[in-house]
């Protein structure tokens, strides 16, 4: 297994809020954002694993902010930790008003993904060597959020 850096899988994912991605107030659907926020997580855990990966769990999905039609969301998702077969990634949307060019967080979450072999077994993971105060941070809560869903 290698030791990789968090910028070698980090995923960016950009939509446009159409129509069809709304509710009839025009506001964002708040499962359609988790589908985008989960591709991009499962493209960051695929990356950092080199195998196939599964959601395994959500965690504390948080709406803090609506958007609407037509603003652009940018998603940005990292690895903050990796255990033996699963990951967990910190995933982060944000819209802008294209007009305004305001942008601003509108939710997060923390995705856990496990990764399979060939014949769909689950499988060791390449590790993470946090660098930077904020990688630590966020490596150091990982464990503490695992073992809280063990309990």
């Amino acid at each position: 297994m290698k030791n990789k850096l968090r910028t070698e899988s980090e995923t960016i994912k950009t939509e446009v809020v159409c129509p069809n991605d709304t509710n009839p107030m025009g506001l964002l659907q708040g499962g359609r954002l988790v589908e985008w926020m989960d591709i991009a997580a499962a493209v960051c855990a695929q990356t950092h694993a080199e195998k196939i990966c599964v959601t395994a769990s959500i965690n504390n999905v948080n709406f803090k902010q609506s958007a609407m039609v037509g603003d652009i969301i940018t998603i940005h998702a990292n690895i903050t930790r990796a255990f033996t077969s699963s990951m967990e990634i910190k995933v982060s949307a944000f819209a802008r008003k294209v007009l305004e060019g305001e942008k601003y967080l509108i939710s997060e979450a923390y995705f856990t993904f496990v990764a399979f072999d060939k014949i769909g077994e689950s499988t060791p993971v390449n590790q993470f060597t946090p660098i930077t105060e904020e990688e630590k941070s966020e490596y150091d809560g990982a464990m503490g959020r695992k073992l809280k869903k063990m309990c």
